[in-house]
């Protein structure tokens, strides 16, 4: 199937360019990025293998991140693809072209999504920042934080039984035909049914450098080694990622070890190690408020699919989209 030609700017465009005040920091991104690194990378996609010339999936790639950004729902997209000379300009569509439409845009997410090029995108554009010098490598910070489910949990028992050792509900708690990927967990303020998010920010320029997406269920130390990056100087982590065999991991890639030590009824805290817990706690803290823009601003207060990959991929384009707008704002 062949493409639609978009770029070509006409004398319409030129002229208004000319005059329209334009977005500063869409177009800083625009100049930031090396896009075209990024367009090889999704060239294999198309949003339609049938009918009139698809869009070119950096067109389509980067009327996602406009989504992310402004918080739209896929009608809402196109509309203001449609109407706004700064989404236009960042997408690459002339003022005479057409622009893709609601049903194309979520074809496009669902052929991202199941091709896994998400993850490369993100990996890519991460690289580009961190080759920038932007990224310091002084320390990562990794946490996990609860998301709901987007379809309505299924009942809990009546009388749940409690948690095991590593928090698991005591009851094998039914998960919903509607998103079965979801599951349920406990934590001190009850039972929980949905996602965890799993992120690994750089504790300078506070870029997010790896991400994971689980069923809730999946404990954090499950995939604590997936978000060290390898070239930091020091880890930091709460006591939910301290054990033996992560330390001496970590001493053997020469990164130091900022993960708070949790005691138990044989090796009780000492006051070295609670001293030491609170210095790590202020170090880490940073991270908290990654989630909060996560959930508030880019809309993950409830997982937004139903289905694991959809969400991993939803998670990608938000961290991308964060990442870029913290380059072009914060970058000398």
């Amino acid at each position: 199937m062949s493409e639609r030609v978009v770029g070509q700017m006409s004398f319409a465009d030129q002229l208004v360019g000319d005059v329209a005040r334009g977005n500063a920091t869409l177009e800083r991104i625009a100049a930031l990025v090396d896009w075209t690194a990024v367009k090889k990378l999704l060239g294999p996609l198309r949003s339609n293998p049938m009918g009139a010339p698809g869009y070119p999936s950096l067109v389509l790639f980067k009327a996602l991140l406009l989504q992310r950004w402004y918080g739209l729902s896929d009608e809402a997209l196109e509309e203001a693809l449609g109407d706004r000379l700064s989404f236009r300009r960042f997408a690459g569509l002339s003022l005479s072209q057409a622009v893709p439409d609601h049903s194309t845009l979520w074809r496009f997410r669902e052929v991202l999504s199941a091709s896994g090029l998400a993850e490369c995108a993100f990996a890519e554009i991460t690289g580009q920042i961190e080759k920038s010098g932007f990224v310091l490598k002084r320390g990562t910070l990794i946490d996990a934080s609860l998301v709901p489910s987007a379809v309505n949990a299924p009942p809990v028992p009546t009388n749940p039984l409690p948690p095991d050792r590593d928090g698991r509900p005591g009851n094998k708690l039914v998960r919903s035909a509607l998103d079965p990927d979801a599951a349920w967990t406990w934590t001190m303020q009850g039972y929980h049914f949905g996602y965890k998010l799993h992120l690994a920010m750089d504790e300078g320029s506070r870029i997010v450098r790896r991400l994971k997406v689980t069923p809730a269920n999946v404990n954090e130390t499950v995939v604590a080694d997936d978000l060290i990056c390898g070239d930091e100087q020091t880890l930091y982590a709460d006591k939910a990622y301290d054990n033996h065999a992560r330390r001496n991991r970590l001493k053997d890639r020469g990164i130091r070890d900022g993960i708070a030590r949790r005691g138990n009824r044989w090796h009780p805290m000492r006051r070295w190690m609670v001293r030491r817990n609170e210095i790590i706690s202020n170090r880490r803290a940073p991270i908290e408020p990654l989630f909060a823009l996560l959930k508030n601003v880019y809309g993950f207060c409830r997982a937004r699919y139903r289905g694991l990959t959809r969400n991993q991929t939803a998670l990608q384009l938000a961290a991308t989209a964060m990442n870029l707008k913290r380059w072009a704002t914060c970058a000398p």
